[in-house]
């Protein structure tokens, strides 16, 4: 596989315009054409490919624009906006922060008049959670059920983005807030909701009292149902733990969300 950016910096008449930004998925690298800031991003995953092939079908309406695209390599339109989401969380703005991220997945839910892209089932995301729920029990455990039946009887299924965070909605300044780095996948329209609450630190996800608020926030900003948000809470920290775990990275923070909405569940039942 070629990953060096030479052959598409000629192919498509770009400038390096900043450092090279390395990936376990890709490698990307901030460039002009003429005039207009880009980046230029070559998948080394089929994650990052089924990603580059939503954004294409998106066709900048809630997501980046394409400007290019061939094989592996897309060039994207590049944020110039100077504001943060993962600022106004920390700093006193989360409920301002949390209501942007929902109406950015709730646009890229949208339908669309053209066939979809290949994505990837959300069944098949979470193939790794029962695994590591056998191993290490516990609120995995939890998790892995709430999974289990969130998946056996999905709801709203839509496009989804599949990482929703404070890192992957920037500011595009006159075009809003837009979306950046999706994974691809098909499911239930809550599961897009739930990364938000792990983000975007742990200092600022676990203040005390901010999980119960963002909970009420997210739920009334997209028409969630509160119980069944908690259960995909519950369910993703689970999965990003597991793979956190697999990782050799520390778990802590993830599995302390995923004990949160345990207990949310448990008091409201």
């Amino acid at each position: 596989m070629n990953v060096s950016p030479t052959p598409y910096l000629a192919r498509w008449d770009l400038v390096p315009d900043g450092a090279p930004i390395v990936t376990p998925g890709s490698r990307l690298l901030p460039v002009r054409q003429g005039a207009t800031p880009a980046m230029l991003k070559i998948a080394l995953a089929d994650e990052e490919r089924a990603g580059a092939r939503l954004m294409a079908w998106w066709d900048g309406d809630g997501a980046a624009r394409v400007l290019a695209q061939d094989g592996d390599a897309i060039l994207l339109e590049r944020a110039q906006g100077t504001a943060s989401l993962a600022a106004l969380a920390r700093g006193g703005q989360d409920d301002a922060a949390c209501r942007i991220l929902c109406q950015a997945a709730s646009r890229l839910h949208m339908p669309r008049a053209r066939p979809l892209p290949d994505l990837v089932p959300l069944s098949w995301w979470f193939r790794g959670l029962a695994p590591a729920a056998a191993q290490h029990g516990g609120i995995l455990a939890r998790s892995a059920a709430a999974a289990d039946a969130l998946l056996a009887a999905p709801q709203d299924v839509v496009v989804l983005h599949g990482d929703i965070h404070h890192g992957n909605v920037l500011d595009f300044g006159p075009r809003g807030w837009l979306a950046i780095d999706p994974k691809g996948l098909l499911g239930e329209r809550g599961f897009d909701y739930a990364n938000l609450f792990c983000n975007p630190d742990a200092q600022t996800a676990l203040a005390p009292g901010r999980f119960r608020r963002r909970v009420a926030v997210v739920a009334a900003a997209a028409g969630l149902d509160h119980q069944r948000l908690l259960r995909w809470i519950l369910a993703w920290a689970g999965l990003s733990s597991a793979w956190l775990m697999a990782d050799g990275a520390d778990p802590a923070m993830r599995l302390e969300v995923a004990t949160l909405a345990a207990a949310e569940l448990s008091s409201r039942a």
